[in-house]
């Protein structure tokens, strides 16, 4: 029947029934908080192009992650910001290495309340801030660049991480992971593989976060932004090599992505809310041309809705405290 028997707005005419019918809700278990932490701080530092975000001291990292489990969510992504870098990025193996430290601080603090996951690329630990170690000629060497990764991943999870994240784009960067993990008997720990990572022009306050160094661009190893089908492949080798879990990154501008990720996958599909997409909303927001809770909400059920099960943001504590309001 047409108008005026069918009325669609019947079930929007006030908040309990839309909340009644929504198809779509993000769970603050859902939700992972990235963590920067950096070497010698002795108080948390702010990050100039992330309004809210911090660099933490060891101290305000524990204090940050006992927050973060007591809004319920349900992972902590962490990244080191070493106090010296080296060209082979040694401080990301070094056992005592800023991040190896940190992951060792949070576990004992929050234990298994909730999942602990680290980085696993050396960008933040090498001199140049590359992903990868470099060839004589200032390539990335992907295969020498496996190996790093092999070390570290064992050196975090020697530390006690559950979760280490693969975010290099090395070619069989995943399956080199797996094998070493097990080797050193750490068949528990799962393996979060950045599989679709684009040479993307949002990262640019992480990398304020991180100080990198970064000399030149990724294009070379991170995706470009034209291709869907090349992302898809990708996935597939990720998971063939022993992916427990797949990331789309950025999020907001690869909605697509994500969706078509979900249908192709039968492993948790994350997405990770990228420094830019925060930015753009915070500074849209101190000008007072959106509603800032709101458009936060609304961007993290858009990720949801497309496919991923779990978010990576930077506002995973605040929209958190704001769900578990809303529901």
């Amino acid at each position: 029947m047409p108008y005026p028997e069918i009325r669609p707005r019947r079930l929007r005419r006030n908040a309990a029934v839309r909340r009644l019918v929504a198809e779509t809700r993000v769970d603050p278990a859902e939700l992972v908080v990235p963590m920067f932490v950096k070497e010698g701080l002795t108080e948390p530092r702010a990050i100039a192009s992330l309004p809210g975000v911090l660099q933490h001291s060891r101290d305000s990292l524990r204090k940050a992650a006992v927050e973060a489990v007591q809004a319920g969510v349900g992972g902590i992504m962490l990244f080191g910001v070493p106090a010296e870098r080296d060209a082979v990025g040694s401080g990301g193996i070094d056992p005592n290495g800023i991040l190896n430290v940190a992951i060792r601080d949070v576990v004992a603090e929050v234990g298994d309340a909730t999942v602990v996951m680290s980085d696993l690329c050396l960008d933040e630990f090498t001199s140049h801030g590359h992903c990868g170690l470099l060839t004589p000629d200032g390539g990335v060497d992907n295969d020498a660049t496996l190996e790093a990764y092999a070390k570290m991943a064992v050196a975090q999870a020697n530390a006690g991480v559950g979760v280490v994240g693969p975010s290099g784009m090395m070619d069989g960067q995943v399956g080199v992971v797996r094998r070493a993990l097990d080797a050193a008997g750490h068949q528990d720990v799962a393996v979060l593989a950045y599989a679709v990572k684009y040479a993307s022009a949002f990262y640019g306050p992480f990398r304020d976060a991180v100080e990198s160094a970064l000399e030149g661009d990724r294009r070379t190893y991170q995706q470009d932004p034209a291709n869907l089908r090349e992302s898809l492949r990708e996935v597939a080798l990720d998971v063939a090599e022993g992916a427990d879990l797949v990331m789309v990154k950025p999020a907001l501008p690869y909605l697509d992505v994500v969706a078509a990720v979900r249908a192709t996958v039968d492993v948790p599909v994350a997405a990770y809310q990228v420094s830019g997409e925060y930015a753009m909303v915070e500074a849209a927001a101190a000008n007072g041309w959106i509603d800032r809770e709101r458009v936060m909400l609304e961007t993290l059920t858009s990720i949801r809705r497309a496919g991923a099960q779990i978010i990576l943001t930077y506002w995973a504590v605040e929209a958190a405290q704001l769900l578990r309001q809303r529901y």
